[in-house]
């Protein structure tokens, strides 16, 4: 495939991908919201602009520390955040308020990308992970903007899809990145792998090893409110499939668990109901955290709120991550790490292979094969606390020796903009 046929099947979607934003309002009408904005109908943005793209809500919290990093380094700029879902909208305007600009990110076609370059008109952008947009990245380096792709990650799996349908395109526009600086050593190999030039490709380290990871007091204590049981299990980040396989286990199990509260957080909000009527249809006391009502036989909490994980990890137990017991691939890991809190996780993480097999083979993480085994490993844990401490204690400590990647890509962006 080449960039040219790439836009033309952009073209064709759009009209479909613009449909996609209205069906998914009716689950959450914040999709609805400042739909113009990913057409580039925005106003011209008279200042001079940093431009980086956290696409939602994880990899803005990974982006915070570089981010406050460039806000205080380049007080002629302003710094503008791109998001691409209304949840990572929401966190850009809590957590930095007024210090940054917020857009929405437009859609990958020509002209629409040309536009809202010229409208912004970067001095620098910095895309964060794997948000390789061919347009974007080819009209920015036609006008000598530097781009760089950080805490970049490719997986075996990512790599061979694109060597077999995009192999030319994928190259090309690597190549037209500036820098492409990866989360680890394996990363920066794909990269090359694919296409990139050796000198362009760095292994910086992953930056979510840098966030500021603070827990607000007063939604810890209401959500400590809710705590009936001496056992706290967190199922976080869950997807569909994910929650029926966790609760048919528990209620196989449900005798030896009668100490523990589950936890359940699925993924995406628009699917809190879907969990919540699940746990009713399988006759469990669930309680929402919404509710702002604790109830003492509650054996499912459901965490049918938004940026309060850190508060849920916090008076956990155990914490097992979810998008690993399906084919999503896992999510972050480095939460309940800092929090020196046990960690478990199922067979697909191959969107953190490097993080879970260094977890796992320091003694800080437990991969399992299947739902059947994590309730096993669950249960061993609740009646081995010295297993489930040292477990927390190893998670902390690879947790801690991580840090440094903004430092280093906060340096390398100074000096492009010198």
């Amino acid at each position: 495939m080449n960039r040219n046929l790439y836009s033309l099947l952009g073209y064709m979607m759009l009209p479909f991908s613009l449909v996609r934003l209205l069906f998914k309002s009716i689950n959450n009408p914040n999709y609805r919201q400042r739909i113009a904005e990913r057409l580039a109908i925005i106003v011209n943005v008279p200042v001079p602009i940093i431009w980086v793209h956290c696409v939602s809500v994880g990899e803005l919290k990974a982006a915070t520390v570089l981010i406050d990093q460039l806000i205080d380094n380049h007080p002629d700029h302003r710094v503008l955040v791109t998001s691409t879902t209304p949840t990572g909208s929401r966190a850009v305007t809590q957590y930095f308020q007024q210090r940054v600009l917020h857009f929405y990110f437009p859609y990958d076609v020509p002209i629409i990308v040309n536009r809202y370059i010229n409208k912004i008109n970067p001095s620098i952008c910095i895309l964060l992970e794997t948000e390789i947009w061919p347009n974007l990245i080819h009209s920015l380096n036609k006008k000598e903007i530097p781009v760089m792709l950080v805490n970049a990650r490719l997986s075996e799996r990512s790599l061979s899809k694109y060597q077999r349908f995009a192999k030319k395109l994928s190259e090309k526009t690597l190549n037209q990145l500036t820098l492409i600086a990866a989360q680890n050593i394996n990363s920066a190999k794909r990269f090359i792998e694919l296409g990139a030039s050796k000198e362009k490709v760095l292994a910086a380290g992953n930056i979510k090893f840098d966030q500021k990871l603070i827990t607000d007091i007063s939604t810890t204590k209401e959500i400590s409110a809710f705590v009936n049981k001496p056992n706290v299990i967190v199922f976080a980040s869950t997807h569909r499939g994910e929650e029926s396989k966790i609760i048919r286990s528990y209620i196989d199990n449900k005798e030896s668990l009668k100490d523990s509260l589950l936890v359940i957080i699925p993924r995406h909000p628009e699917r809190f109901n879907e969990v919540y009527k699940l746990a009713k249809k399988n006759k469990l006391n669930v309680v929402k955290r919404s509710s702002n009502k604790p109830e003492k036989d509650a054996q499912i909490l459901l965490g049918d709120s938004m940026g309060e994980m850190m508060s849920y990890f916090k008076v956990c137990d155990i914490a097992f991550i979810g998008g690993s017991l399906n084919n999503t691939g896992g999510h972050n890991m480095l939460e309940p790490a800092a929090l020196s809190k046990p960690i478990i996780f199922g067979p697909n993480v191959f969107n953190f292979s490097e993080i879970s097999s260094s977890l796992v083979s320091q003694n800080a993480a437990i991969q399992v094969k299947n739902e059947g085994e994590l309730f096993v490993v669950i249960k061993r844990l609740i009646d081995n606390k010295q297993e489930m401490q040292e477990l927390g204690k190893n998670a902390h400590k690879f947790f801690s020796q991580q840090k440094g990647a903004s430092k280093l890509i906060s340096d390398r962006i100074k000096s492009l903009l010198q």
